[in-house]
């Protein structure tokens, strides 16, 4: 193999623990969010007696991985203009050569790889522009549901101070307009863009072992390891 491929380094070490990070938070927040919207199951404790604090741990952990996505769109963001590794925010941009490598590479998908006309060594356009719609996605179910949170703070104070939902209104209030004008139209956006996200997920894991059968690059083990291997001219 080695006088035949060659390794490609693909993704550093902070993109991999941001990437499990993610997956595995989106995970949480689906089990936790179906929970908050229609209680779905119950716990016990001594005497049969039911947990009447479920939906409290539910919202505490559907809370807690908002705060990791939270931290790492804020890290991706800056990640993906100023990245010394790559600026992925060169490939979205709709120049002729990535509009051309955008349609090549879904042309390659389409035909079952009967179609290469592109470098698959790095990152490509329709890669790119997919995983931009993926963290558009995101950050308007983090805005829709701190949007919800500071919905349920009837008071209009937090434990924290007053500056806390003052903030988060002037943030997100915004959402209510754009989803219908009211919480309730907030609520059946954010539960539809989940399942929005829960299909790109399914494509994103599909394509990624898609990629490691047709092109026989090991893809799949960019999130593992970092790197691919591509054959060498």
């Amino acid at each position: 193999m080695s006088s035949e491929y060659k390794q490609v380094k693909r993704m550093t070490t902070a993109g991999r623990i941001i990437h499990w990070a993610n997956a595995i938070s989106m995970v949480v927040a689906i089990i936790t969010g179906l929970y908050i919207g229609h209680p779905y199951y119950q716990t016990f404790i001594a005497d049969g007696a039911v947990d009447k604090y479920v939906m409290a741990w539910n919202r505490w952990g559907h809370f807690i991985v908002a705060i990791i996505f939270d931290v790492t769109s804020i890290v991706i963001a800056y990640l993906f203009f100023f990245s010394r590794f790559e600026k992925a925010y060169k490939k979205v941009i709709p120049t002729r050569k990535n509009i051309t490598e955008f349609f090549e590479v879904l042309i390659n998908l389409v035909t079952l790889n009967r179609r290469k006309k592109f470098d698959s060594t790095h990152g490509d356009s329709f890669n790119s522009v997919y995983f931009l719609v993926f963290h558009l996605l995101l950050i308007w179910m983090l805005l829709s549901g701190l949007q919800l949170y500071v919905s349920g703070l009837e008071s209009g104070i937090s434990s924290i101070g007053n500056w806390w939902p003052w903030m988060l209104h002037i943030a997100t209030d915004w959402t209510r307009v754009v989803s219908g004008g009211t919480v309730m139209d907030v609520r059946i956006s954010h539960h539809y863009s989940m399942w929005f996200i829960v299909i790109w997920v399914i494509f994103h894991i599909y394509y990624q072992v898609w990629r490691t059968i047709f092109w026989k690059e090991g893809d799949i083990a960019i999130v593992f390891g970092g790197s691919k291997f591509v054959k060498e001219n």
